[in-house]
C-alpha cells in the first residue's frame, strides 16, 4: 500500500513564491556589484553560505532547489560544486559561463536547461534587459560547499566578507 499523507502534512511541503524570503547576502560574492542577486532557498539549504537563510521546505532528499532573481548583468561569480548543478531559465535570458576563467558561455532562454558536471568552475548572469529568475538544482541531500575562484575570494575580502572554516559567511575586520 502507498504511503498516505494528510492535507495538513502535504501543505507543509508547499512553497509559495509570494511567501519566500530571499537573502541578498547568501554567498561571499554578493557584495560585489556585478554579483548582487536574491537567493530563495526553496527545497533544502543547497550550498548557501548564509546560515540564517532557511529553506521553505527543509526536507531535501537527493537534491536542493533554489531560485535566483537578478537585474540585468548581475549573477554569480565563478565557483564549483562537488555535485551536479542544473540551471533552468525561468524568465529572461541567462548566460551560463564555465572554465577556469569563464572563457566558455551559452545563453539560456526561458525553460532552457543546462547540467554542469561536478568540479567545473561556472557562473551565470542575467543576459536580458529586465529582472529575471533562474532556477538552480543541486544534486545530493548534502550538496557540500562552494569552491570559489581565488580571485572572487580576494575581491570579497576587500568588501569585508569572508568564509569561516565551515564555509559560512563572516564579517572580516577591515
Amino acid at each position: 500500500m502507498a504511503k498516505q499523507m494528510s492535507r495538513e502534512a502535504m501543505l507543509k511541503r508547499v512553497a509559495r513564491f509570494r511567501e519566500l524570503r530571499p537573502s541578498t547576502q547568501a554567498f561571499v560574492d554578493t557584495r560585489l556589484p556585478e554579483h548582487q542577486r536574491k537567493i530563495f532557498n526553496v527545497i533544502g539549504r543547497g550550498v548557501t553560505e548564509d546560515p540564517g537563510l532557511a529553506p521553505a521546505i527543509p526536507d531535501a532528499r537527493d537534491f536542493n532547489l533554489t531560485y535566483v532573481g537578478a537585474d540585468p548583468g548581475k549573477g554569480a561569480a565563478l565557483h564549483a560544486h562537488p555535485t551536479v548543478e542544473v540551471f533552468v531559465a525561468l524568465t529572461g535570458r541567462w548566460a551560463v559561463y564555465w572554465g577556469d576563467e569563464g572563457e566558455q558561455e551559452v545563453v539560456l532562454e526561458p525553460f532552457d536547461t543546462i547540467s554542469i558536471p561536478p568540479g567545473v568552475m561556472r557562473g551565470f548572469r542575467n543576459a536580458g534587459p529586465e529582472h529575471g529568475y533562474l532556477m538552480a538544482i543541486l544534486g545530493g541531500t548534502d550538496s557540500g560547499k562552494v569552491a570559489w575562484a581565488k580571485s572572487v575570494l580576494a575581491r570579497a575580502k576587500e568588501t569585508g566578507l569572508g568564509l569561516d572554516a565551515r564555509g559560512n559567511l563572516v564579517e572580516l575586520a577591515r
